[in-house]
């Protein structure tokens, strides 16, 4: 009897221990199932509503990256479209150019973009409607070894005078019959020839590459109507040259250490350069009743700038001439003078370039042009663009980083041109992301 006492006893210590511990145990169980129905009942709906979608949401999103349809292909398109065209002005992109284009003008009509690109190749857009989504495109090789730097149209819209360097020097080259076929040409005609070289002259300015070409019909005084084509090296020569026959016509000499670049008025008479210096030279372009170049004369000097003068244009009336300098000036020149009695031209206004870096700095203008009807004056200083009002020099608009790398050339069309409704001015732009763009022109109020 003892013994099963001491054995009870023995037990009921393990037992006591157990059952004490399974008890403690189921406290604390109960403790932490109400905690967490606690916190169940205070989740947000919303949030127990995006975990429920996540598995859908990494499904949509494994779709996309895989091409799937999780986002509607016309936003996509939208979103493209909107990224392309980043200002209000920004027209259309003309594509195709497998490196920088250099250089850019259209013809006479304004129906014909013609470009020079570091590719090799002239190319010939044909410009029905500057808001079209396609162009007809002609494309020339230049020769082997030519470098294309600059760019002309001689006749109307069917030729096309290119400068050219290569290892000897700088060339010219007229290209005949280049007009792109019109977008509604009839298609059963075959393939059209290649342009031919009409022309080329070899080293015109010895070793100096050729900075830009120029070219007005020859409508003052006797002159016949015809191209006259001038080339502007980077030392300190012009040269003068018949569009059509090639025939060098004269030579002049800025003799200011280099030249920066030149421009023929629009009706064949006057010459003006932009060089070293701040003065800038002007000459007269002399026909005679043959309508034959009986000399070029120096007739007189633009004096006002304190530093060199970057660019220059002439106005559409041939009668005034604008120039940008370092000075942080533009300035706009009467040149309609009588010279030969010694009246000097005069300066008519004078405006603070209003573009300006981040170190607050005057830029430079690099380009610069004005519209046919005289209005809008555009610029350019590296990869901005900007309009001015030619009559009070007061900004318009700018579009900052108008190409993806420094502007290398900007062109009026010489008349308003379609663009998908009534026609407009149009400005063309090229640069060294292999673009060329087309603008619309802003508008200026008539006071």
């Amino acid at each position: 009897m003892a013994a099963a006492v001491q054995v009870a006893s023995a037990l009921s210590v393990p037992l006591l221990s157990a059952l004490l511990g399974g008890a403690v145990a189921l406290v604390f169980l109960a403790g932490y199932l109400r905690r967490k129905r606690a916190d169940i009942a205070h989740v947000p709906p919303s949030a127990t509503a995006a975990a429920a979608d996540l598995p859908k949401q990494v499904r949509l999103s494994n779709q996309h990256k895989k091409g799937g349809h999780a986002r509607p292909h016309h936003h996509a398109a939208a979103d493209k479209d909107a990224a392309k065209k980043h200002h209000h002005f920004d027209l259309n992109t003309l594509r195709g150019h497998t490196d920088g284009v250099t250089a850019l003008d259209f013809s006479s009509d304004g129906s014909n973009l013609a470009t020079v690109c570091a590719d090799g190749a002239v190319r010939v857009f044909r410009i029905d409607d500057a808001s079209s989504k396609s162009f007809k495109i002609l494309r020339i090789n230049l020769p082997a070894g030519a470098h294309p730097t600059a760019i002309a149209f001689s006749e109307g819209s069917s030729s096309v005078v290119v400068a050219a360097q290569a290892l000897l020097g700088s060339s010219l080259y007229m290209y005949a019959d280049v007009s792109a076929p019109p977008t509604a040409g009839n298609k059963q005609q075959g393939k059209l020839s290649p342009p031919e070289i009409k022309w080329d002259h070899k080293k015109i300015h010895g070793k100096e590459s050729v900075l830009n070409l120029a070219a007005a019909r020859a409508t003052h005084g006797t002159g016949d109507g015809s191209t006259i084509v001038i080339s502007c090296s980077e030392a300190t020569d012009i040269k003068i040259w018949h569009g059509k026959s090639g025939k060098e016509l004269g030579t002049v000499d800025t003799n200011q250490l280099k030249n920066n670049m030149a421009d023929i008025s629009p009706n064949g008479r006057f010459i003006a350069a932009a060089a070293f210096t701040a003065d800038v030279k002007v000459w007269e372009i002399v026909y005679l009743k043959d309508s034959s170049v009986k000399e070029v004369n120096r007739v007189m000097q633009l004096k006002g700038h304190k530093s060199a003068v970057t660019s220059l244009c002439f106005a559409p009336d041939s009668e005034k001439i604008i120039t940008a300098s370092k000075d942080g000036t533009i300035r706009v020149w009467n040149i309609n003078v009588r010279y030969h009695l010694d009246e000097d031209p005069k300066t008519l206004r004078v405006f603070p370039i209003p573009l300006h870096d981040s170190k607050g700095s005057v830029c430079l203008y690099n380009h610069m042009g004005i519209s046919p009807d005289g209005k809008v004056l555009a610029v350019t200083s590296g990869s901005t663009l900007q309009w001015l009002c030619a009559e009070t020099g007061t900004v318009l608009d700018t579009a900052e980083k108008a190409h993806e790398g420094d502007i290398s050339g900007i062109a009026w069309a010489p008349q308003t041109i379609p663009n998908g409704g009534p026609p407009a001015f149009v400005l063309a732009s090229c640069g060294d992301d292999k673009k060329v763009k087309l603008w619309l022109a802003p508008e200026v109020s008539s006071t």
